[in-house]
């Protein structure tokens, strides 16, 4: 399969370009930096650029961002809007530093939506701006250090693997944060679909372990709602509350009736949570 590609790529680049594009694949590499082609053709970091350039100019590899590149699939031709995986993306824009793929993207891979949510949502300790390549929009979240836990790699394809929330702590980041996973309503629906899988004291221990005691009470409702987990797990959860009320929906406004029994104020209602999960 190398050796097919090599015949064909030397019929279209130099042999300098030919050698680049063999060797990344035979490396199993689609995207590249300026230091790879540095370390691949022996040019300077000048000529890496210029280098880089025509690649993309000639439809050979997109642009990414600045110093990132992918390669177009040989099939493609000379497609200069293609960008890749979205996935394998996320992990190459962090170029090496933690992260893992979060919220409503999570949820995605997990199957908690029954709707495709546009962008990509990353969470981060380390700060990193919003972005937009080639049309595909990046979310990143911010997070300390110590809340990297719960995490899984998972396959994006046969050959590469990202880090993504696994179930539980996807999860838990939507109880915290709802507004990155389309509300409460949405990551309700999402625990209804796959009540059956998940594992309640994981998330109760998540929970604790993240300090935030609005994930606990919201966490109680909801198992108590929908008659999920049994009694002892919701005591558990009752015994940690605080006196601070919190909302429901911290991304609605702040109305509705109070219950004590949770800390919470319901500014979204018991019915609409039973109505979400029977459409």
């Amino acid at each position: 399969m190398t050796i097919l590609y090599d015949n064909r790529v030397s019929k279209t680049l130099g042999p300098r370009s030919a050698r680049l594009v063999t060797t990344l694949h035979d490396r199993g590499h689609t995207f590249f930096r300026l230091e790879d082609i540095r370390e691949i053709t022996g040019v300077s970091e000048p000529s890496a650029r210029t280098f880089a350039r025509d690649l993309v100019g000639r439809g050979i590899a997109t642009r990414l961002k600045p110093g990132l590149f992918v390669l177009v699939p040989f099939e493609l031709g000379h497609e200069r809007q293609y960008v890749g995986d979205p996935l394998l993306i996320a992990r190459e824009v962090m170029n090496g530093k933690p992260y893992y793929v979060s919220h409503a993207s999570a949820m995605e891979i997990h199957g908690l939506l029954t709707q495709p949510r546009l962008g990509l949502t990353i969470t981060t300790p380390v700060f990193h701006r919003s972005l937009t390549l080639q049309g595909l929009s990046f979310r990143f979240v911010r997070c300390r250090k110590s809340e990297m836990f719960g995490l899984v790699q998972h396959w994006a394809t046969k050959q590469e693997t990202v880090s993504i929330s696994g179930l539980e702590r996807t999860l838990i980041d939507g109880l915290k944060s709802p507004g990155y996973c389309g509300g409460i309503l949405e990551v309700a629906k999402g625990l209804w679909i796959r009540r059956q899988d998940v594992d309640i004291s994981l998330m109760i221990r998540y929970g604790q372990r993240l300090k935030v005691g609005a994930v606990l009470q919201r966490l109680g409702f909801l198992l108590e709602t929908y008659e999920v987990g049994d009694r002892k797990e919701l005591n558990i959860l009752q015994k940690a509350l605080t006196d601070t009320y919190v909302l429901l929906d911290p991304t609605l406004p702040a109305e509705g009736r109070y219950l004590r029994r949770w800390r919470l104020r319901l500014n979204v209602t018991p019915e609409e949570l039973h109505a979400v999960v029977r459409t």
